[in-house]
């Protein structure tokens, strides 16, 4: 398996650590997914403003549609959502 490095919650500072305060306040944990991104701040804060207007924004689809093509595509990829 390759390795990558990350920052760990623990360890951040400056806007990573307000980004990880985020993530856990919405979600109760930091997600692997955000920490592989953690070297790079900027981005990070990119893809989660992404992942919102995809899931939270205005869409023809449902939310509860949304969260299934997730569910589904997830468990095809054999990941975790």
């Amino acid at each position: 398996m390759p390795y990558i490095r990350t920052v760990r919650p623990e360890e951040a500072e400056g806007a990573l650590a307000d980004e990880y305060a985020t993530a856990q306040r919405r979600a109760g944990y930091v997600a692997h997914i955000l920490q592989l991104q953690s070297l790079n701040p900027a981005v990070l804060h990119a893809g989660v403003q992404l992942y919102l207007a995809i899931m939270h924004g205005p869409s023809a689809l449902t939310r509860s549609q949304r969260e299934l093509i997730a569910t589904v595509v997830s468990s095809i990829n054999g990941c975790f959502y």
